[in-house]
């Protein structure tokens, strides 16, 4: 019985393997921080295949990585929590983020031993608390001698983590960064070498092109394409490919939230429609389950752009911007038709039941099947039917196609 079963079960990963370079998304990540109200036990960690647990923090005292003690409990048990749903899925501990001491960082990339101590503090960190990745979170590098310093941070990361997994024998941890939109930083040229030669993958920040905090017109906040401009994520996306990073290194970013405007004429209401501020929240910034809510309550007009790929809402005056399903899917096809690497949400919490979680993942097997993939893979190898059963199962039940 033994050994009929390791054969069947080395040429089922052989096939999952095959199945992730033939054609599906290899990353399908979101990240999660426990400011979002959702329980880690909560999150369907079926519909990933990476999960970020954002943030630690950088002592800018010792230039260690730490996780606050607010957050250590939920923390520590990250990965075996979301591994009881999904035991394949693999975790990230993310380290910094949007409201993150950008100086601190700076300091501590700036100095041999300062960066010495942020490593080895992070490898200790992910190993003692189960993740099996790191992922820095610097917004942002804004000078050329942070993105210097950025590219020697990244290729020490890089040296340390292979001596760490040579030195104990375990598996080398995942390294990421979440990185601007497009390959400068506002003329600043990110270290290509350094990232292409250290890191797993990029995730690009593709959104917040257009907030009610830098925007007094209304505009789609994560824009796919946007002619004439550079505010879309095609074009970040080019740039960074066209810098040398490899396609199948980035990982596309979009978002699961929306910016809220009011607008200065309600029967103006399309985008680049001049505005007066925010809406429903202080900075306008709104969670798609909420945005759902609003529209429900208040019969909002909603509808999709194909141009720009992108969603808005408004009553009134009220007026949003935001990712719907069309969005989502056109953007996972869209990342797979470019050869990236897989795309990432910000943030699990802000979905609502898991609709923008399984559209995408829908998304993406449909892409697949489409292209034939699923059907060669398994015509290669019919010992697999019952395994091809079940995901056949699987997809009808839970994707309903």
């Amino acid at each position: 019985m033994a050994a009929r079963t390791l054969p069947f079960f080395l040429t089922l990963l052989f096939l999952l393997q095959l199945h992730s370079s033939a054609g599906q998304n290899a990353v399908r990540a979101g990240y999660w921080f426990p400011g979002s109200g959702l329980p880690v036990s909560s999150i369907d960690s079926t519909l990933f295949t990476h999960l970020f647990c954002a943030f630690a923090d950088l002592d800018p005292q010792t230039n260690r990585v730490i996780i606050s003690s607010a957050n250590q409990a939920q923390f520590s048990t990250f990965t075996r929590t979301v591994q009881q749903k999904n035991p394949s899925v693999k975790t990230l501990l993310s380290i910094g983020g949007g409201d993150a001491d950008e100086t601190a960082f700076a300091g501590m990339a700036s100095q041999a031993g300062s960066r010495k101590s942020f490593i080895d503090s992070s490898i200790n960190l992910a190993r003692s608390n189960n993740f099996h990745g790191l992922d820095l979170d610097w917004e942002y590098p804004s000078t050329t001698t942070q993105m210097a310093s950025l590219g020697l941070l990244l290729a020490e990361w890089r040296v340390a983590v292979a001596n760490e997994s040579s030195s104990t024998g375990n598996t080398p941890l995942l390294l990421s960064a979440a990185v601007f939109r497009s390959s400068d930083y506002y003329t600043i040229n990110y270290p290509i070498r350094a990232i292409s030669n250290s890191l797993d993958w990029i995730n690009v920040m593709a959104y917040d092109f257009y907030g009610p905090g830098w925007s007094n017109v209304t505009g789609p906040p994560a824009a796919l394409y946007n002619p004439g401009t550079t505010m879309s994520g095609d074009y970040g996306i080019t740039t960074w490919i066209q810098a040398g990073v490899a396609a199948n290194k980035i990982v596309l970013g979009f978002p699961f939230y929306g910016w809220a405007w009011t607008l200065a004429n309600a029967n103006n209401n399309g985008f680049f429609a001049p505005t007066v501020g925010p809406a429903i929240s202080n900075d306008g910034d709104i969670g798609y389950a909420q945005i759902n809510n609003f529209i429900a309550q208040n019969g909002a007009s909603a509808l999709y752009n194909s141009t720009f790929v992108s969603n808005f809402c408004y009553s009134g005056t009220t007026w949003i911007g935001y990712d719907d399903k069309e969005s989502i899917s056109t953007k996972v096809t869209y990342a797979k038709n470019r050869g990236l690497l897989g795309y990432f949400a910000w943030h699990v919490g802000a979905d609502d039941n898991w609709a923008l979680s399984q559209q995408a993942v829908t998304q993406d097997l449909q892409d697949q099947e489409e292209a034939g993939e699923e059907d060669e893979a398994e015509q290669a190898y019919p010992s697999l039917d019952p395994y091809n059963a079940k995901r056949r199962h699987w997809r009808r039940t839970k994707l309903g196609f």
